[in-house]
Formats: C-alpha cells, sequence, structure tokens
C-alpha cells in the first residue's frame, strides 16, 4: 500500500492471538474519522504465522462502517476461522507461494474474490489493462504481475502435497506443545481452545519469560550482526549498532545465539511495524502487547523437512541453555 501512495494506520494485537485487536480496530475507525473526516479505505487483517484472526468480528466491523476487507492471509493458507478458510471472508483475500510458506510456487502468490467483475478488473491490471484489440490499446495503466506458467506449474505440484504438509505443521506444533510443556518460564503460544480456530502453524512460537536465565545472556548484543538471520535474504547493509529502541530481551537473544551454535535456525517473532524506522510516523494505535510480545518471543523450525527427531534434539539444546 506504502508504493501506492496510501497511508497505513497500525492497529496493535490482541493477547491471545497475537492478531489485529478487533476492539482497537473500531477505535481507530472512529477516532480516524473524527481526526480526517474520512474512513480508512481498507482493513487488512493479518493472520499472524498462520494463526487466525477473529474473522467474524472483523467482517461485523467493517460492514458497521462500510469498509472493505483484504485478507492478508499469506501465511495462512490452509488454516480456517469457525470452519471457513482464511482468505474467503472479505472482499479479497491475498496468499504468498514464497520459497517459506506452506506451499511453494519459489515467489509470488494468488488473490482471491468471489465476484467474477472484480476478479476482472483485477486481471486487466495484471495483464497490462490490455484491450481487446489486435494491438496494444491501454485505457488504464496496468502491471504485469502475472505468474509464470513455470512457477504456475510448480504450484498445481504443490497443491498434490498440501494437506500434507498442513498436517505436518500441525503435528510439530504438538510436539513443541508436549515436549516444552513442563519447562519453566517457556510457553508455546498455541491457539485458543474455544474450537473456533484452526490455525495451519506454519510457524511454531514460544515466550520465554523476562527472568529465565541462558548461558551466554550476558554476552547478548555484544556483538554487530553483519547478515542475515534465520535465512532472510538479501541483508547486505551492516548494521551500525547492535541495539535500538525496541529489540528482544537479553535471555531471548542468548536463546537464538545458542541455537544458532547447534546449527538450529530461530528467529526473534516480527518486530512491531510502529516500530519500524520507515513507519515512524504513520499513525498508529497502540496497547503494549506486540511490543510485549517482540521482547519474549521466538520463532522455531516446522518446515516440513523437520523431523521428529529434529524437534527433539531443539527441545533438547533449548532446555540444555537454561540456567538453573
Amino acid at each position: 500500500m506504502t508504493y501506492l501512495g496510501a497511508t497505513p494506520v497500525l492497529v496493535d494485537s490482541e493477547p491471545d492471538t497475537w492478531n489485529i485487536d478487533p476492539e482497537l480496530l473500531e477505535k481507530t475507525i472512529v477516532d480516524r474519522k473524527a481526526k480526517t473526516g474520512k474512513y480508512p479505505k481498507a482493513i487488512v487483517p493479518v493472520a499472524l504465522y498462520g494463526m487466525p484472526y477473529k474473522a467474524d468480528r472483523i467482517m461485523e466491523i467493517a460492514n458497521k462502517y462500510g469498509i472493505p476487507v483484504v485478507e492478508d492471509a499469506a501465511e495462512g493458507f490452509g488454516s480456517r476461522y469457525k470452519g471457513q478458510m482464511l482468505g474467503t471472508f472479505g472482499k479479497y483475500g491475498v496468499l504468498s507461494f514464497n520459497g517459506n510458506k506452506m506451499i511453494t510456487t519459489s515467489g509470488g502468490g494468488a488473490l482471491i474474490t468471489e465476484d467474477e467483475e472484480h476478479w476482472r478488473e483485477i486481471m486487466m491490471y495484471a495483464t497490462q489493462y490490455r484491450e481487446s484489440y489486435p494491438y496494444y490499446q491501454h485505457e488504464k495503466i496496468g502491471y504485469n504481475y502475472r505468474m509464470s506458467n513455470i512457477c504456475a506449474g510448480i504450484g498445481r505440484g504443490q497443491m498434490t502435497v498440501v494437506n500434507d504438509h498442513l498436517a505436518h505443521h500441525k503435528h510439530v506444533q504438538k510436539m513443541y506443545e508436549e515436549l516444552l510443556k513442563d519447562v519453566k518460564g517457556i510457553t508455546v503460544h498455541s491457539q485458543p481452545n474455544n474450537g473456533d480456530y484452526d490455525s495451519n502453524y506454519w510457524l511454531c512460537t514460544i515466550t520465554i519469560d523476562e527472568d529465565v536465565k541462558i548461558k551466554g545472556q550476558e554476552d547478548a548484543y555484544k556483538t554487530i550482526v553483519t547478515g542475515a538471520v534465520g535465512g532472510a535474504a538479501g541483508v547486505i547493509h551492516a548494521a551500525e549498532s547492535a541495539h535500538t529502541d525496541c529489540e528482544p530481551n537479553a535471555n531471548v537473544e542468548a536463546m537464538r545465539v545458542a541455537l544458532d551454535k547447534a546449527q538450529i535456525e530461530a528467529r526473534p517473532v516480527w518486530k512491531p511495524m510502529h516500530k519500524q524506522p520507515c513507519y515512524k510516523d504513520v499513525p498508529a494505535y497502540v496497547n503494549g502487547v506486540s511490543e510485549a510480545l517482540f521482547k519474549v518471543g521466538m520463532c522455531l523450525p516446522a518446515g516440513p523437512y523437520v523431523s521428529d527427531d529434529d524437534v527433539r534434539y531443539i527441545v533438547d539444546t533449548i532446555k540444555a541453555n537454561i540456567i538453573g
């Protein structure tokens, strides 16, 4: 949206799903109307780590104020809320087929809509907005964002294993929950246990209490990270300092380093968007939840190549690096 000149309005998280807080969302909508005279152009809920957002409440609020919903289900492919697939609640749903997602086409994604008229308009923009003449005629500026036939073919092949992938991620989540349930100060983030949620558990996450002591904690943040962390690509700019004004606690960073030394790829949970320097001037409605989670949260491996033995090794390594 920033590419297109829109101004994002950031809304903080709720503590049970870590997704957008619906009640804070409504307060934000009312406040933006009072301050600008306009409602936001769209509501974009995100399925963080595959966890479903409260889609029914979000849609209730959206319909109340006449605001379209564009679901960011990039991490939530295959997740359901009250039995309905994420990406099918709003006007549009967006999926990602990036290399690290539930299935991949090597890149790109998909857009979902149930309205044929909207689909045709979208396809026009995705195909350079070319009119049906024997020559190139463009009545609007379009894009060339179509997936290639090769990538689409990969995606069709991936669809044959999607149920296996979903089952695997849920299995890995259950293993983490079982193996870490008695480790004091370590909590595996799980979906609310009320029957409404069916998360794909694209990534499995834990929180580490602030008072848990980790080996090497005294050396956390003493060294500047010079490359990518957790498999991230495109990191070519070395940071000027080991610290920022919003960062994980020292014990979380110490655990990440310990896991890395054991050849285990882990990383902090996503940094809150309102604490990203590039969004420092945009409107943000915060309640402290996302910042608190960022201080204590960590993502653990969960992909198709993570075996049961791998999960046991990861958990054993976590336990071995806790002091006391």
